[in-house]
Formats: C-alpha cells, sequence, structure tokens
C-alpha cells in the first residue's frame, strides 16, 4: 500500500499519516442510510453514526483482525455509497478532466473508486481506540455545501483535525472531500495524477491506475 502511494509521488511520512487517521475517517463516514434522511443535519449524521460502527468495530474480531473479504464488504456496502466519487475524480484529475471523454470520465471514476476501496480497508483494520470530537457546524440552515470539522485524540500522539466537506443531494449528504490537518484528499492526489497525464495522457493516468489496482488484487 504504501510504495504503491509512494509510486504516485508522495512521501512516506506524510502518506504513513493520512492512511492511519483514514480509519477516524471511515468511521465518521459510515452513515449511507442516514443520510438519505434529508432532515438529518450532515454533523448530526456523522455524529450518530460514529458511536454505532465504534460499536460494531469492537465487538467484530474480523474486522479487528483485518479479514479482507470482510472488510471489503463493510467498506462496499456502508462506507461507499455516502461518497460523491464522480466529483471526488474530477477534482482529483482537476483540469485535465475536460480532456477525457464521457467514456474515460467513467472509467476514471471507476479506477478511483477503487483505489479508495483499498486505502479504506487498510484503515479500517487499523483502528483502534482514537476518540472522534465534532465541532459545532456553522452554516445557514439553507446551506447545500458545508464542512463538518472533527478533532481526533489518541492517548500520546498529538490532536488531529479531520474536515468533511459535503454537498445536500436528491440522496442525501454526500462527502465529496476530506482534509487531514488542513490538506485535500483531492490534492494529495491531484500532482500525480496530472503528471501521469503529461507523461501519457488520459489513457496512460487510467493504467496507472489499473495497474495498481490489479496488482492489490482489486478489480473494478
Amino acid at each position: 500500500m504504501m510504495r504503491r502511494l509512494i509510486a504516485f509521488g508522495y512521501g512516506r511520512e506524510t502518506m504513513k499519516s493520512i492512511i492511519s487517521s483514514f480509519a477516524l475517517t471511515l468511521i465518521a463516514a459510515l452513515a449511507a442510510q442516514l443520510s438519505l434522511a434529508q432532515d438529518v443535519g450532515p454533523d448530526v449524521l456523522l455524529k450518530a453514526v460514529t458511536s454505532e460502527v465504534i460499536a460494531l468495530i469492537r465487538r467484530d474480531p474480523d474486522i479487528q483482525a483485518g479479514h479482507p473479504g470482510k472488510v471489503a464488504e463493510l467498506v462496499e456496502a456502508r462506507i461507499l455509497p455516502l461518497f460523491d466519487f464522480t466529483r471526488m475524480t474530477q477534482s482529483a484529475v482537476a483540469r485535465n478532466w475536460r480532456l477525457a471523454t464521457p467514456e474515460q470520465q467513467k472509467t476514471l471514476t471507476a479506477e478511483y473508486r477503487t483505489l479508495l476501496v483499498r486505502t479504506y480497508s487498510v484503515a479500517l483494520s487499523n483502528y483502534r481506540d482514537q476518540v472522534i470530537e465534532y465541532r459545532p457546524l456553522r452554516a445557514a440552515p439553507d446551506a447545500i455545501e458545508v464542512t463538518v470539522r472533527s478533532d481526533v485524540r489518541e492517548p500520546g500522539k498529538e490532536r488531529m483535525t479531520i474536515d468533511y466537506d459535503m454537498e445536500k443531494t436528491p440522496a442525501g449528504w454526500k462527502i465529496y472531500d476530506i482534509k487531514l490537518a488542513g490538506v485535500s484528499l483531492a490534492s494529495s492526489y491531484r500532482d500525480a495524477f496530472a503528471s501521469r497525464v503529461r507523461d501519457g495522457g488520459i489513457e496512460g493516468l487510467i493504467k496507472a491506475l489499473s495497474d495498481k489496482n490489479r496488482q492489490n488484487g482489486f478489480k473494478t
């Protein structure tokens, strides 16, 4: 996993920090069913499922042990529906998105989604007893885009901030970016993706993502 991310141009320590903190992102994001309730605020949504999912992880030894099938099933069924992967991919690919055909955009989104499945699966397996505290949401009642801010506390470690950029859609609140200590997930991939496009065009980026996903045993 670490080698795969480093191959896309990131430092070992930076990616180690991001991956270890993604476990907390997963816990807060595990709310696909509740997201469909239009009258549930995004901060309430994340707070409610945090307690629920922590309890689930603690009582499931297979998840704690990192059982690949069990973890992947959980990620696929419960976590991914809360994310807007098309918007996330477009943001990560940035200005090169418009160079892609509709079919290439669809393929890029599928490959990027698979890339994140692997990241989330590893992170979920690494969750321990961190404490997540959400800050009061500061947004207008009719806002359709908000940022839910949280602080993550772990004994013996410095406090970490994780923020969730969310949009209200007909299907409920969706996460379209995550910021770890102020650094967005989309921006962390942007330079590496741009480099792949410069070297081999959109097809070069698609091939690089596909190859990495296959190497890690994941298929779109």
